[in-house]
């Protein structure tokens, strides 16, 4: 966020120009801490005291995060040091909120701060196996392998879920169609039928009356089933949101009979992945997967990593520690006992990783194969069903004249 300041130094000196903070009290003590006195400071772009600057999102963009590091891991492979290169990257960078962050982190490194206590401030913008690599970078001395190792994890993690979200579209759109459609017989079209027909008086047939039923019904208590729906849909977030409720909806979605497999997968691919990462950066097995358990999704599998943990901190095999829990796959197991067992976990680690990852992308490309054409009939045969019962008392429409 910027500000625009009008300011007092000492000698009596009035300067004004635009600062960045986080927020106007922070901002507000730095300057003091400077020595300078605050006569204004409001923020930028505000009438008469009044701002009317629409709300920043406090989100860094994920692209420009990765360019970043991947220049910043450039720069320090070519020599030059941390504070210069900070100071050359925040230039360049265009979103505000990470402007903010970069200018504090600058700041920070240039007082003496190690570059991940610095970024460690700003925890809630940044994941925890990112400053985790940079302060396994710090111990290691090899920073700008350990942030290009962190890219390719990121980009990785990144792919996989495009591809999860992009196999997932067209089943959704076909679904939110298929929907529509239904309403717009249900509210629109039986009801023009419906008045058509009793202007007859004749009896109609049955499957014809369940739908008109429906039809009136749902047209009279549309606003109580609206009201129900969102009510619904309020309680469950509710109820996610306590704690440990997120953990037992993780669960249930691993037992759903294709759905699971997937979430498993891909918890297990995170999991892999990360431990992979922060191996390499040098870090020990047991901070790495108090590390990699928060950077998993599903928080089901997220505390049994955590209870995987406490078993390797009491000695016990990483391996065995995974077997035990029993809701692993078998492979990762399997893969986990040979790299402990041959001192090369993190190779093996990341070929659990990819491994996982091939499967998760050829389950989805099948599970797109078969369901296309199966919601296909299924849309179909709905609204044919749904036309032939309108349709059939015209069939009839002789009898009824007559």
């Amino acid at each position: 966020m910027e500000f625009r300041c009008r300011l007092a130094s000492p000698s009596g000196q009035i300067v004004e120009g635009v600062y960045s903070a986080d927020t106007e009290s922070r901002l507000r003590h730095e300057l003091e801490e400077k020595g300078l006195y605050v006569l204004s400071l409001q923020p930028k772009g505000a009438v008469a005291g009044v701002s009317f600057r629409l709300p920043q999102s406090r989100r860094i963009p994920s692209r420009e995060f990765l360019v970043f590091n991947q220049e910043l891991a450039t720069l320090l492979k070519a020599g030059m040091p941390l504070v210069q290169s900070l100071d050359l990257l925040k230039r360049r960078v265009e979103s505000p909120t990470f402007r903010v962050v970069l200018e504090d982190v600058h700041e920070k490194v240039r007082s003496g701060a190690a570059l991940s206590d610095a970024f460690a401030t700003h925890g809630d913008l940044f994941p925890s196996v990112y400053v985790a690599s940079l302060l396994a970078g710090e111990r290691s001395g090899s920073l700008d392998a350990v942030l290009r190792r962190y890219v390719d994890y990121a980009r990785i993690i990144a792919t996989l879920q495009r591809k999860i979200v992009s196999a997932l579209v067209y089943p959704a759109v076909l679904v939110a169609l298929a929907l529509g459609m239904v309403a717009l017989i249900v509210l629109r079209v039986v009801p023009a039928f419906s008045d058509f027909y009793v202007s007859f008086g004749a009896q109609l047939p049955l499957v014809t009356r369940i739908i008109v039923g429906v039809s009136d019904f749902i047209r009279a208590q549309l606003i109580l089933i609206v009201i129900a729906i969102a009510a619904a849909v309020a309680a469950v977030v509710v109820w996610l949101k306590q704690p440990g409720q997120r953990a037992r909806f993780d669960h249930l979605v691993l037992r759903l009979p294709v759905v699971g497999g997937v979430a498993a997968k891909f918890a297990t691919s995170q999991l892999a992945r990360t431990l992979a990462t922060l191996l390499g950066g040098g870090l020990p097995l047991v901070n790495s997967l108090e590390i990699a358990a928060k950077s998993i999704g599903n928080q089901f599998m997220a505390g049994q990593v955590g209870i995987v943990n406490a078993r390797v901190r009491e000695g016990e095999s990483f391996a065995a520690a995974l077997d035990a829990r029993g809701v692993f796959p078998d492979v990762a197991v399997k893969m986990a006992e040979v790299g402990e067992s041959t001192g090369a976990l993190q190779e093996m680690l990341n070929t659990v990783a990819d491994f996982f990852d091939e499967e998760i992308s050829t389950n989805m490309e099948r599970f797109v194969t078969l369901v296309e054409p199966a919601m296909l009939v299924i849309i179909g045969i709905v609204i044919a069903g749904l036309l032939l019962a309108l349709y059939m008392p015209l069939f009839q429409l002789s009898s009824v004249l007559s």
